[in-house]
């Protein structure tokens, strides 16, 4: 079950299938909307792409995206699994007991053959002189780069691969399921510089190969693995699993075209860059990225081919809500790597001057219309304008418009007469939640989950813990998160792994933390975790007087008069402490 679960969740973007039930707008990193299930007026739903859940915090419901299905379409965890299964084409039957074993078998051996050829290809760079010079000489890559990025060689002899895997008894069809052999079974890869192709957490799925001679006649200059059970090109973003700290840390990511622009990249200290395959970007590369960052700057070639694919990425960037800027190389550069060879700098100071994307597509379109002809004027500002229309904020859409009159000669009255009479988007149609019979319920004990929040975001604020036990906390979840709190400093970017027993329920915590307080300044953190210290510690004592004056009523009927003396003395003394916690 946890098999298919897994499947059916890796081919979906959680943003995507909320996006069917919930009209969604971007907020930082996250996504918000109006709740489903509730019916207020003022945003409060969140969706988190980087954590894969959500979160309602009018209704104080969230989870993954199995559990929003359940609650839209009001069916069980089985009906909601066949019916996202049906969305991305995966065949349930074949994640019965027997198929699921057999699946789940033979990815870990294409993985494992995969990893094996990778650990070949390294010890055979050592061995050959050639390679290491093309390598470490021509290449000029340092040797960690070389060892992070887990760079090879695979001989020329045609069959030095396929004998080294029948040593290690893996199976002719297996070297072929795994993109290891050509059509006549004996070594794709030959003479060639090895780069393997890593998921996001480092498995090896597959290879990108450089010949070596830039002169070999009829060969081409890369091979790359064909699509497989593991590699699919357009699913697969080169760098990625080295990039994703720096892309955090930065909060955006470059995106270049060739994978040695990834690796030159990395060698000059510039991590946050990350490869498509060649120039065909698809949706799916950017989803991989926005649960990352929702900023990406763009590097593809100069070329004609360079600008068709960059004028490509711009409506799928928009669909999946990434704020796309656009890198130009100086110096006469063809790509990024050919800049860095000749200064590191000049390659830092183009990413750093990035050009907003509609800058850019307006410089564009100009260079292609001539704009001393009505004609030309005509072309410009119907491709313009079906630009600018794009655009919500009303402030960006004047700031456009005022260039395109100054490209143009034009009064922004026209423009804006024009921008008018242009067809509106088609309202998306939402689908329906199906309405529960039961009323949404406040959580009472929904600050103890916003303490936990803050607290989580915040280290400075864990001092103000010391007096918060876990017996006044409600769930073994709420605890773990506690103890965890009190003792570590850091902020985690993910689910800690003292945690990872409470993945989901942490998940939403950190989303509401981020929602919630991530904008908050540090004296307001403070001062709201002190209120809310205050609040569970008064609650606790309520519990604790409501209990006492219960047992004193019984002990009273049971004529038990010393026991009754005894909880007076302790309702007396909790009464005292009361109002304190509440100063």
């Amino acid at each position: 079950m946890q098999d298919m679960k897994e499947e059916v969740r890796s081919r979906l973007n959680i943003e995507d299938v909320v996006g069917e039930y919930v009209q969604l707008k971007r907020a930082g990193r996250n996504f918000k909307g109006l709740s489903p299930f509730t019916g207020e007026r003022t945003p409060s739903f969140y969706v988190s792409p980087d954590k894969n859940i959500w979160h309602d915090f009018s209704s104080n419901k969230g989870g993954d995206v199995f559990s929003f299905v359940m609650e839209v379409e009001g069916i069980d965890f089985r009906a909601a699994l066949e019916l996202l299964a049906r969305r991305v084409g995966v065949d349930l039957a074949q994640y019965d007991s027997a198929g699921a074993q057999e699946m789940a078998k033979r990815k870990n051996r294409l993985y494992e053959i995969l990893e094996l050829a990778t650990q070949y290809y390294q010890q055979s760079l050592l061995k050959n002189q050639h390679a290491v010079e093309y390598v470490f000489g021509k290449r000029k890559l340092s040797k960690a780069i070389v060892q992070s990025f887990r760079i090879g060689y695979a001989p020329s002899t045609g069959d030095a691969l396929v004998n080294f895997l029948k040593m290690k008894k893996f199976t002719q069809k297996e070297a072929q399921d795994a993109g290891l052999l050509n059509r006549y079974n004996g070594d794709l890869f030959r003479g060639r510089m090895m780069v393997p192709l890593m998921d996001g957490s480092g498995r090896v799925i597959g290879f990108t190969a450089r010949i070596l001679n830039d002169n070999e006649p009829n060969a081409p200059k890369y091979l790359n693995t064909p699509e497989t059970m593991l590699y699919n090109k357009g699913r697969h973003v080169f760098g990625l699993s080295q990039a994703k700290e720096a892309i955090r840390r930065d909060d955006y990511a470059v995106i270049v075209e060739g994978n040695l622009d990834v690796v030159s990249s990395h060698q000059v200290g510039v991590s946050q860059v990350v490869a498509t395959a060649g120039t065909a970007m698809t949706e799916s590369h950017l989803k991989a990225l926005v649960r990352l960052t929702p900023n990406a700057r763009l590097a593809f070639d100069g070329d004609a081919a360079g600008l068709a694919a960059t004028e490509r990425a711009i409506p799928i960037a928009q669909s999946v809500g990434i704020d796309l800027t656009i890198i130009s190389l100086s110096d006469g550069a063809k790509d990024p790597d050919e800049l860095i060879q000749i200064d590191p700098a000049l390659w830092q100071k183009a990413i750093d001057e990035a050009e907003p994307v509609i800058d850019w597509i307006l410089t564009q379109y100009s260079r292609r219309e001539d704009l001393t002809t009505a004609i030309g004027k005509r072309k410009f500002t119907t491709a313009a304008l079906r630009v600018i229309r794009a655009l919500q904020d009303p402030v960006e859409q004047e700031h456009y418009l005022q260039k395109v009159s100054t490209y143009t000669d034009s009064s922004i009255e026209t423009l804006k007469e024009k921008l008018a009479g242009t067809d509106e988007p088609d309202e998306k149609i939402l689908k329906k939640v199906a309405q529960s019979s039961e009323p949404v319920k406040v959580d009472p004990n929904g600050y103890q989950e916003n303490l936990l929040a803050v607290a989580l975001i915040d280290p400075a604020v864990r001092e103000l813990l010391k007096d918060v036990q876990p017996d006044m906390l409600a769930t073994d979840e709420q605890k773990a998160v506690l103890e965890y709190t009190k003792n570590s400093s850091e902020v985690p970017a993910d689910v800690p792994t003292d945690l990872q027993n409470y993945d989901t329920y942490v998940k939403i915590v950190l989303l509401k933390a981020d929602a919630r307080y991530g904008e908050w300044s540090d004296e307001d953190r403070y001062f709201e975790t002190a209120r809310l210290v205050r609040q569970l510690i008064t609650e606790h004592k309520k519990i604790a007087k409501d209990s006492l004056t219960a047992q004193l009523r019984a002990a009273e009927q049971n004529g038990e008069d010393t026991r009754a003396t005894e909880i007076r003395q302790q309702l007396n003394e909790l009464i005292k402490e009361i109002p304190r916690a509440q100063k």
